[in-house]
């Protein structure tokens, strides 16, 4: 590499350090959706003590995030599990056009993040066994 070269691969890296230190300062006024004390905790729990408030904020928009991209990903698989139903059943119309995510759902898109998620099986005799007595009339 000549001279020029060099000192433009540093100074792109001190472009660099400047917008992460933008960033982490800006983290000081953004509140995450996620508390910082569940994160501490969380953090805390696997081993990681950090007095950085800044690090605890950046954890918890990176968690946002992934929570944000798994539940759109799995209103992706309910809306095309859904609309197969449909197709499946041109003969009768739906009335009720509400999407009903399902443990189904939740696990396919979990699974393209590498998290497998098994749920135990549950049996009932009907839809409202095991349902309050005072809200199967609804």
């Amino acid at each position: 590499m000549n001279q020029n070269q060099q000192q433009q691969a540093s100074d792109g890296g001190h472009e660099d350090d400047a917008a992460l230190s933008d960033f982490l300062a800006s983290l000081m006024d953004y509140t995450p959706t996620i508390p910082d004390e569940l994160v501490e905790h969380y953090l805390a729990k696997s081993g990681f003590q950090c007095p950085d408030v800044r690090l605890i904020r950046l954890v918890a928009v990176a968690t946002q995030k992934f929570v944000s991209e798994v539940a759109s990903d799995a209103l992706q698989q309910c809306k095309a599990r859904q609309a197969a139903v449909v197709k499946d059943k041109r003969d009768k119309q739906q009335k009720d056009k509400r999407l009903i995510l399902t443990m189904e759902d939740l696990s396919r898109s979990l699974r393209e993040y590498g998290v497998n998620v098994k749920h135990q099986d549950y049996f009932a005799d009907s839809p409202s066994t095991g349902v309050d007595p005072a809200s199967r009339d609804e």
